[in-house]
């Protein structure tokens, strides 16, 4: 019961939050007054003027896309460049050696996409000025992008015969001035407050109480030797030497502005670990306080941009009614996680001789991989709640999970970012699936198919296609081509249905533009960090391209009159045939590879 009661707690929050933020961000849409305008406004205003924005200009939807594309290109020529040369500029403490160009680029695609995958370690490879004036700085601007495609979006619906979606300058500033930075700035001042490190220290070194003696891994790593007798360099284990071992005197103890980015990285579903084991690191999430600040910014931006829809296109029940079956999927999805994580499974039973149930003692269920701190129920909905959002932070290793429960993570990732997804993206995707299921609907009925009083023709159905089909396109293509490279097995931890998942997750992964990782495959070479930079690159882009041209086409068509015949678009009904349109096409896309991964390791399990 207390867990049932915990998963509520979340969710509730969730839906308390996000609508007043969204009726906000209609406000700001519009450039209407709000209560920072006294203080913004004047920045606004300077900005405009300092840049030579024309704070008037209503942009055609391929002038928008080209000034998308041309910010986001040079963010990611600075952002490779500030990595490679990082040796040589200041805010390097640690004197870190500069990035190789294909991690430079993996890493400038990921976040210039909000997708923040990592293929290294934050606090052993990037200077201080790398993470907080170019990746810290992408965190904000590529989430506000997200918000402003968004914006031209619901203009799209509301013009009529028009041809102008506003300005992507004037919209990309008001989201980062209005939006992004104060919700920041207080839950930055809030994970400080809850110990969540923040400092420009360079990283400290403490001495242990006692040595411990280690020895390289299968992984590349290091395992502690269980049962050690250290004599000065010299380990025995049962009065035999153990030749490979080193003693281990003294600990790591990384130091940085931490706060301040994990802040945005959440909100703007960036999800970039500023620490290499993200928010599972004792620094970066260290309580249940913070723990549920972190969890519930993951998805607050995403699910107050429903409201925002809604109070947009001058129809609320549309919005209430996509936050409906976005936020039913993200129950049932968080449902099977749960039940499937507190359950267990046979091996860890071991055929009923370990309790593994819940009691006043254990946590019971599946606890390997997740956070004493935590439990399941905490570590469950944050995984749910990252692969829903395309956030990609973690406090748990995913790859640990039953077969199920990373079945359900790979399935809101391949989706295409639809289950709120990221920060305005997850709206104009499922935008992209009402497209389509109003088509579908409008051929059972044999009518032109109506959405938001605008005829839905041919057109429009073609970009929908390309909208909802991108990701998957993306996906399925570039996991293919890296399982038919010989040297990929030398990469994963595991073989079979488990290293198929493996590699399938982290294709999903930055196919998605989610970010997380299944940690059990390591993708930090070259021909996997360019592969998986094309691939974020490609699945970001591409919807973008997609969604405006809709917003262009809408614009210039006037509005259809209700008639008795219309279909509903605010009904149960219709949220009903949405969720199932997001799962059918899901299902189609995605269900031959999930059946090699995840669905054949749980028959595996359990036979």
């Amino acid at each position: 019961m207390s867990a049932i009661i915990q998963y509520a707690l979340y969710f509730a929050v969730l839906i308390a939050l996000a609508i007043p933020l969204g009726k906000f961000m209609a406000r700001v849409m519009d450039g209407e007054h709000t209560f920072l305008s006294p203080v913004l406004a004047p920045v606004e205003r300077g900005v405009y003027r300092l840049l030579r924005i024309d704070a008037s200009e209503q942009m055609g939807w391929k002038r928008y896309l080209v000034s998308v594309l041309a910010f986001s290109g040079i963010g990611l020529v600075v952002l490779v460049a500030l990595q490679m040369l990082q040796a040589v500029l200041p805010g390097n403490p640690q004197h870190l050696p500069g990035v190789s160009w294909d991690l430079s680029f993996n890493t400038a695609a990921s976040f210039i996409t909000n997708t923040n995958w990592q293929s290294y370690s934050g606090e052993t490879t990037l200077s201080y000025l790398v993470q907080f004036m170019g990746l810290t700085v992408q965190n904000f601007v590529s989430a506000g992008t997200g918000i402003a495609v968004m914006f031209a979006l619901i203009r799209g619906f509301r013009q009529v015969k028009e041809q102008g979606l506003g300005s992507f300058w004037v919209d990309l500033t008001r989201t980062v001035l209005y939006v992004l930075i104060p919700l920041n700035l207080v839950f930055g001042i809030c994970l400080a407050a809850g110990g969540v490190i923040a400092n420009f220290q360079p990283a400290q070194r403490a001495e242990l109480v006692e040595p411990v003696a280690v020895q390289p891994n299968a992984d590349g790593g290091w395992s502690v030797i269980d049962g050690a007798q250290i004599e000065g360099d010299t380990v025995k284990v049962d009065g035999k030497v153990v030749e490979d071992a080193r003693v281990v005197t003294e600990q790591f103890l990384p130091q940085g502005p931490a706060a301040p980015q994990v802040a945005i990285k959440q909100s703007g579903t960036n999800g970039g670990g500023f620490f290499g084991v993200n928010s599972a690191h004792p620094y970066e999430n260290p309580s249940a306080f913070t723990n549920i600040i972190e969890m519930t910014s993951l998805l607050l931006i995403p699910a107050a941009c429903c409201f925002t829809f809604g109070i947009g296109v001058k129809n609320t029940k549309q919005g209430k009614a996509i936050f409906a079956a976005m936020f039913i999927l993200l129950v049932i999805f968080t449902g099977v996680i749960a039940v499937n994580e507190h359950a267990g499974t046979p091996q860890l039973a071991d055929g009923g001789a370990v309790n593994i149930e819940m009691t006043d003692g254990q946590a019971g269920g599946n606890m390997e991989g997740k956070e004493s701190r935590f439990g399941i129920a905490a570590s469950s909905t944050w995984s749910a709640y990252t692969t829903a959002a395309s956030n990609g932070s973690v406090n748990s290793m995913h790859d640990s999970y039953t077969p199920l429960g990373g079945f359900v993570q790979m399935l809101q990732m391949a989706l295409g970012e639809v289950v709120f997804g990221g920060v305005g993206c997850g709206l104009y995707g499922m935008i992209g699936f009402a497209i389509l299921t109003v088509f579908i609907a409008g051929l059972m009925v044999g009518r032109t198919p109506e959405f938001l009083g605008k005829k839905i023709e041919p057109g429009e159905m073609r970009w929908a296609v390309v909208l909802c089909l991108a990701t998957p396109f993306a996906i399925l293509v570039c996991s293919a081509i890296a399982c038919m490279v010989p040297g990929l097995a030398d990469q994963l931890n595991n073989g079979g249905a488990h290293g198929f998942s493996e590699v399938l997750y982290a294709f999903t992964s930055c196919g998605g533009n989610n970010g997380s990782a299944f940690a059990g495959m390591n993708c930090n070479i070259p021909w996997i960090n360019v592969t998986l930079g094309l691939e974020m690159l490609f699945a970001r882009f591409m919807p973008i391209v997609g969604t405006l041209a809709i917003a262009g086409s809408l614009a210039k068509k006037g509005k259809v009159a209700e008639s008795a015949g219309t279909l509903s678009t605010t009904n149960g009904m219709f949220v009903f045939l949405l969720v199932f349109i997001v799962l059918l096409i899901g299902a189609l896309s995605f269900f031959p590879a999930l059946a090699l991964g995840p669905v054949a390791e749980f028959f595996q399990m359990i036979a």
